[in-house]
């Protein structure tokens, strides 16, 4: 079961859109990772390269946590809102619940729950949801 303080330092990090290195530090080493009940991805280091897939291909980004972040035993809750603004030119806003299972002060498990149309990326300026 995670600290209360260990869940707030992984939002900040996450806040601060450093993805990559909220997986290195708050991850377990063959912690998975899941979209939608798709397959899961297995290991750290397979979050951490997938991050960072990602934030290159994006010129800046934004992470919101909407609160309240629900904790109950080892099982985490967070809504997320990021915006990111790509490289060539489009945007795209994404809204998503994690859900986590963390082993001590480490998350083993995650599931994302979105819609995945919201990953479509739209023309710089598009109104979002």
């Amino acid at each position: 079961m995670p600290l209360i303080e260990t869940v707030e330092c992984f939002i900040a990090r996450v806040e601060e859109n450093a993805h990559d290195v909220a997986c290195e530090e708050f991850y377990a080493e063959g912690a998975s990772m899941r979209e939608n009940q798709g397959e899961p991805r297995v290991g750290r280091g397979a979050h951490v390269a997938n991050e960072r897939k990602v934030l290159a291909r994006a010129r800046s980004m934004r992470s919101e946590c909407v609160r309240p972040v629900f904790v109950n035993g080892d099982r985490v809750v967070i809504r997320w809102r990021f915006h990111f603004d790509w490289l060539d030119g489009t945007v795209t806003d994404l809204e998503e619940i994690a859900y986590q299972r963390w082993e001590g002060e480490k998350i083993a498990e995650e599931t994302f729950f979105y819609d995945p149309s919201q990953r479509v990326p739209k023309p710089q300026g598009a109104v979002s949801r």
